[in-house]
């Protein structure tokens, strides 16, 4: 009864004092952690606990903006010479019904959760998090952009433990100092915010209130005061580690680095120095990335790089400060940017010509020797990032009867990236700068086609105005290349820019260049905040000579676009609903010809029901365009417009059992074009322990414009083309099993299969002509045979029997099988053991047409190579 009585006192507080609480900025006066600081074991009994001010009056975020949460939370702080101590209460009437999942670390928001957030640098951009879920997992990740960027992949060394009594349940927390960054002052004030994630309601709840449509989410933070006499923590962490690894796979005769296994053994060394209170320097000597999940299987038949999402935590760790996209908002401009991380380290760039029988050993990636990031803001608003990194010159191992060699594949290679940025009015105006350096040291002429040099730069502008209701967005950026005369060809002739395009006037393809320039820019203006209502309205350019994928990522050069996007977000809960968006967007584009080769736009919604049920869905017009890419160097090509749509459904997530239902299709305005596919999704909570998920998907695929090769006749190029009928099928299955927050096994397989049947061959006659129809000439029977022995098609357009050109049968049936299991063991705080075992097993065959009986059991009939890693680390702290 006096549980019940005091849970109560401490939720009836006044409304007016709560409505009041709403509309000012909170302060938590912290105090010495007196008479010794509190035994980290998740209870409240310590002598300090008894004696300090709590933290209290948390308000809803969602669903019920502004109103008092279902149970109420409360916070203390303290802290000594090293060390901020949290204690963090979240009362529970039913403590029964807490979820408390297990899982691997940043992986545990599935559940009850409460964190706190430290502006400590007090810019009301940055804000470095520590959350834990009642099953003691820690979630710990950086903000910056006043919380729009989130980075959990920042890994701080901190300890918190957590414990579940009759009336809620209890974190309680010690943060080295030395883990977080701040100013050198006598007395610090930081940016302060505490939150609890109650997540059987799906509700949010904080203590400093901040609007729903707030543009922006650390400079609203509440104040934490009272941090006297600090100093700047010596800050040194090293991670020396060591490699044992095994692979083994099919042997193949006579080929001397196909004997069936090997050996190896490997060691580096990651470091973190304080070099500042608000500067790090991160190290790597020799880095190694075994226990990263391998990228997806996936069929390109564009002319344009996939781009792959970094995965490596030295380069995702504090990703954010070295960021410098190009446009904002989302789709294939939106991941171009000035610094993609996946370039160092990539695959070699040249493959050796190997004679009549010789057998090459050449290195999968680039040796990394060593890199470094200094990454920090400084007290006078100047946020500072720096990278510079070392890759080997990399050789292929050659053998054949006429005995060994070696090939160069990959030149010595040195990269630079810097950036700078400066706040001004309390974070609403930033001016920035970003600079990136690629250096090649070239011996060698087969590796004459890379580019010696690559410098980009870049300048950006953010204004915001009203409360950081409206902005200003502006970036503006370079590019120079220099190098032998077959590097600036290569790059000219690329998908890229296609400068030897016959009916680009503008364009000039110089072969005997020797540096080329670029530059390019982005101008948005909007509200992101404020209201329910957003819009967004501006346009970009990139030059035909800009190139940025020496060390950068850009799809294509040489265009002009404009843009419009309106959007409507409603997130009070009324009737069945709780919350909904709308957007609509408007779009079209141009080359520096002043050609339109595009233009579209969309309308697309979110709803959730207050069941926790929820779909998302959108149509999307594509008026008719002009392609530059689809003749792969030939001349634009007219292409018909089209109609997309899409539909996502889930279910509850607070489930056991949760699906979803993702639908797409497509068709184009010839009739004849049309792609269709279905994503099905199940996740099943088996326990608070062990959670599987499984995501099987089928697409299918017709186009009538496929390119297949360009073939030369009479002095005349035959650009030719196809009509696909193309199957795709993937299985992605992942199984996570944590034992403890930190023990966990984690495993992930994906069976591919991908078939690509090509039929009613063309040649392109008159690309730019107006009706569809006369764009492209179908060879009749007469016109082309299947060559059976030889599996090409041979092509006689005289009409007088005797073979004109012919081209190799495009069909083929693409088949891989991805597997990883990691077991990490977070022995230590810091220390870690990996024991990781990579299977791939990958084939090609030419059927084209797609079978369930033949191609899934046929992804297990391809040899398999496997590789079997123990990694171990060991962090020391100086």
């Amino acid at each position: 009864m006096k549980r019940i009585a005091f849970v109560l006192l401490l939720f009836s507080f006044s409304y007016t004092a709560f409505a009041q609480s709403l509309e000012t900025k909170k302060v938590y006066l912290i105090q010495r952690a007196n008479p010794h600081p509190p035994t980290i074991d998740g209870k409240m009994d310590d002598p300090v606990w008894q004696r300090l001010p709590a933290g209290t009056d948390f308000v809803q975020h969602q669903p019920e903006e502004g109103k008092p949460p279902t149970y109420q939370t409360y916070f203390k702080l303290a802290y000594d010479d090293k060390n901020i101590y949290v204690l963090i209460r979240a009362i529970d009437l039913e403590p029964e019904k807490i979820v408390r999942r297990m899982a691997r670390r940043d992986e545990g928001d599935d559940a009850d959760m409460v964190g706190i957030l430290f502006d400590s640098y007090h810019d009301q951009r940055t804000a470095f998090g520590f959350g834990v879920n009642a099953a003691g997992v820690k979630v710990d990740q950086m903000f910056t952009n006043d919380g729009s960027n989130e980075d959990k992949s920042w890994d701080p060394v901190w300890e918190v433990a957590v414990s579940v009594d009759d009336s809620g349940w209890t974190a309680e927390m010690r943060i080295p100092f030395s883990q977080l960054r701040y100013g050198k002052k006598k007395e610090q004030v930081w940016g302060l915010q505490v939150y609890r994630q109650f997540y059987r309601r799906q509700e949010l709840s904080l203590w400093q209130y901040v609007p729903r449509d707030a543009s922006g989410f650390v400079h609203l933070f509440g104040e934490l005061r009272g941090l006297i006499g600090l100093t700047s923590p010596r800050r040194i962490e090293i991670l020396p580690y060591a490699v044992s690894k095994l692979e083994t796979g099919p042997a193949e005769e006579g080929n001397p680095f196909r004997t069936g296994h090997s050996t190896g053994f490997n060691g580096g060394l990651d470091g973190k120095i304080g070099v500042t209170s608000d500067l790090t320097l991160d190290l790597t000597v020799n880095p190694d990335f075994g226990q990263v999940e391998a990228d997806p299987s996936v069929v390109n038949l564009t002319a344009f790089e996939t781009f792959f999402e970094e995965k490596r935590p030295f380069f995702i760790e504090g990703r954010n400060i070295l960021n410098f996209p190009l446009a904002m908002g989302d789709g294939d401009f939106a991941r171009e940017t000035l610094f993609y991380s996946r370039r160092i380290g990539r695959r070699p760039h040249y493959y050796p010509d190997l004679a009549s029988e010789e057998y090459a050993r050449v290195p999968d990636n680039t040796t990394i020797l060593g890199a470094f990031k200094l990454t920090g803001k400084t007290k006078t608003g100047w946020s500072i990032g720096a990278l510079e990194a070392l890759t080997a010159r990399e050789v292929a191992q050659i053998e054949g009867p006429a005995g060994k060699r070696e090939e160069t594949v990959e030149p010595l290679t040195n990269y630079f990236v810097g950036r700078l940025q400066k706040d001004f009015q309390q974070g609403n105006t930033i001016i920035g700068g970003m600079l990136t350096a690629t250096n090649r040291r070239i011996r060698d002429d087969h590796l004459n086609f890379l580019n010696r040099s690559a410098y980009t730069g870049g300048l950006d502008f953010l204004q915001q105005w009203k409360d950081k209701t409206y902005f200003l967005n502006t970036r503006i950026f370079f590019s120079r290349i220099t190098g032998h005369p077959d590097a600036l060809l290569e790059v000219q002739t690329s998908p890229i820019h296609y400068f030897q395009r016959p009916d680009a006037d503008y364009l000039a393809l110089d072969s005997s260049r020797t540096e080329l320039f670029g530059h390019g820019g982005t101008v948005a203006f909007g509200k992101g905040g404020g209201g329910h209502w957003r819009f967004a309205v501006g346009g970009l350019w990139r030059s035909p000579g800009l190139e940025l994928n020496d060390l950068g990522y850009l799809r294509r050069a040489d265009q002009i676009m404009q843009f419009v996007w309106i959007g409507y977000r409603w997130w009070e809960p009324t009737g069945i609903i709780r919350q909904f968006s709308l957007n609509a967007n408007q779009w079209q584009g141009w080359n520096f010809g002043k050609e339109r080769l595009f233009r579209g736009g969309n309308v697309n919604g979110f709803l959730q029901f207050t069941n926790y049920w929820g779909f998302n869905a959108g149509i999307n017009r594509e008026g008719e365009a002009l392609s530059v890419s689809e003749l792969r160097g030939g001349p634009a090509l007219k292409t018909p417009g089209g109609w997309r749509f899409w539909l996502n459904g889930f279910s509850d997530e607070r489930q056991p059992l949760t699906f979803g239902l993702g639908l797409f299709g497509y068709r184009s305005d010839d009739r004849i074009s049309r792609s269709q596919a279905v994503n099905v999704n199940f996740t099943w909570r088996v326990t608070n322990t062990l959670n599987l998920r499984l995501e099987p998907s089928y697409s299918w695929n017709v186009s009538n414009l496929q390119y297949v090769t360009t073939e030369e006749w009479e002095n005349e190029k035959r650009y030719l083309f196809g009509r696909i009928d193309q199957n795709t099928f993937a299985l992605e299955f992942r199984l996570n099993f944590s034992l403890t927050p930190n023990l966990s096994i984690q495993y992930y397989g994906q069976p591919f299969v991908s078939a690509v049947k090509y039929s009613h061959f063309k040649k392109i006659t008159r690309p730019r002509a107006k009706r569809y129809e006369d764009r492209f000439h179908e060879f009749s029977e007469a016109e082309i045979r299947y060559d059976e022995a030889n599996e090409e098609y041979l092509i006689d357009e005289t009409g007088n029997g005797l073979t004109d050109y012919s081209f190799g049968k495009p069909d083929f049936n693409f088949r891989e099988f991805l597997s990883n299991l990691v077991i990490r063991w977070e022995y230590r705080p810091g220390s870690t053991l990996y024991l990781v075992w990579s299977q791939n097993r990958r084939g090609i065959e030419g059927f084209g047409d797609f079978d369930w009986g033949r191609d899934l059991p046929g992804i297990f009939d391809s040899a398999s190579d496997n590789v079997f890693l123990i990694k171990l680390n060991y962090w020391f702290f100086l």
